[in-house]
């Protein structure tokens, strides 16, 4: 059985060489993740060859209710035998149950969603609303950001690793330092449509803006007439100790974007909500914005589900809880390696690990799988260490995963001293 298993995973590294990326291929090698995914449950992955891994990273936030939840298996289950897609033409029951809920559950008056199937659409569609809606082109979104790898989301991405290589990209984007409210107001003009922001950048390095940035973007926005669009694609759901981080400040965006674990870590998904005047332009023209697979049954079951999880369970407490105890042990760990880790931040279980060193990370992430620890470095910022593990993680495994990286961080400090 050994040496079937052993057969699988070279054909299967064989096949991602040959079919997928070679360049993937090697890297899964060189990090030590030669192995295949098996079976995964709560905050727990296992190989083929029944190794388990604690999961730190948590499908880069698409797992907050864990994987293989019960309770949105059961739904998706149920309704794969009733009828899995839609026709488009008649009403969809379990979707307007989905809208009606995430009406209920995000920030002040938004009210109307759209379905899509990704978070990148999610901000294609928010960023077309805006346009339609103000009649102005313009779209101011900050550096360093992260919204999508599609042409508009990638427009409003403030990363040039991404955006040089395809340029050009859509005409009518301005980008800004992020948490710099004068730069913002500066860069507003006659023909500002939006301003979109992540609440917290994510794959930037897990950065928190001041305090009173996000209240006075809302306040500034509403005195100059430019829609918000947030971007909580990666912050929703209960991430940040509040079921959406704009709940932190007490503001509502004009346009809110959602994705990743709206589909319960089962389905893939994604929305975008919005204030009722700002949907007019979708009552005048309802099929200027469609999707095929947009807002499927098995989709918004997997999202019905997957909220009544997150309310039921009380994880938007259980991350407010659960990050602090973490981030006091990350703190824990800077002051044993100040030469190695710059800073920590974070809010809930959305936590960055800034090391003082790049090349640190890589050496870190392979350590820690060698211990059976997923996580990864932020795509934007490679000296932040990204922690995002599922919401239902446990005190214990929280405590393995540090002294995981206590041990790592022994390891690299070593590797490091004999270099020099």
């Amino acid at each position: 059985m050994d040496k079937e298993r052993e057969d699988m995973v070279e054909t299967t590294i064989n096949r991602y060489e040959h079919y997928l990326n070679p360049a993937l291929a090697k890297l899964f090698r060189f990090m030590g993740l030669d192995t295949i995914e098996w079976e995964a449950k709560g905050s727990t992955i296992v190989d083929i060859h029944g190794k388990e891994y604690i999961d730190c990273l948590g499908g880069y936030g698409s797992f907050n209710i864990g994987h293989t939840h019960p309770k949105v298996i059961a739904a998706v289950e149920k309704q794969l035998h009733k009828m899995p897609l839609s026709s488009k033409i008649l009403f969809n029951e379990i979707q307007g149950k989905l809208a009606e809920k995430l009406a209920q559950v995000t920030p002040g008056d938004l009210q109307y969603t759209f379905f899509c199937n990704s978070g990148a659409e999610a901000v294609e569609g928010a960023l077309k609303t805006a346009r339609l809606y103000t009649k102005k082109t313009e779209i101011i979104s900050t550096k360093n950001s992260f919204h999508g790898k599609t042409f508009g989301a990638l427009s409003a991405t403030g990363r040039e690793i991404f955006t040089e290589p395809c340029k050009p990209l859509l005409a009518g984007f301005t980008h800004v330092p992020f948490g710099n409210l004068k730069a913002l107001e500066e860069a507003i003009t006659d023909n500002t449509a939006a301003i979109i922001l992540e609440p917290i950048q994510g794959e930037g390095g897990i950065i928190v803006p001041p305090e009173d940035y996000l209240p006075e973007v809302r306040k500034l926005c509403t005195e100059k007439g430019v829609l918000l669009i947030l971007d909580e694609v990666q912050t929703g759901f209960g991430r940040t100790g509040k079921m959406f981080a704009a709940m932190h400040y007490n503001i509502t965006p004009d346009i809110m974007t959602l994705a990743k674990s709206l589909g319960g870590g089962v389905m893939p998904i994604g929305a975008f909500i919005a204030r009722p005047d700002i949907w007019e332009v979708f009552i005048n023209s309802p099929f200027i914005h469609t999707s095929t697979f947009g807002g499927n049954p098995l989709a918004c079951s997997a999202g019905l589900a997957a909220i009544e999880v997150i309310q039921e369970e009380k994880l938007d407490e259980r991350a407010e809880k659960l990050g602090k105890y973490f981030i006091n042990g990350l703190l824990e760990l800077q002051k044993r390696y100040p030469e190695l880790i710059s800073q920590v931040r974070g809010k809930g279980l959305l936590i960055g690990l800034e090391l003082m060193d790049e090349g640190i990370g890589g050496m870190l992430m392979s350590e820690l799988i060698n211990r059976r620890v997923i996580i990864a470095y932020t795509l934007n910022n490679p000296k932040v260490i990204r922690m995002e593990p599922p919401l239902v993680i446990t005190q214990d495994q929280i405590d393995r995963v540090l002294t995981a990286l206590d041990e790592s961080l022994e390891q690299a400090k070593v590797l490091l001293d004999d270099n020099e």
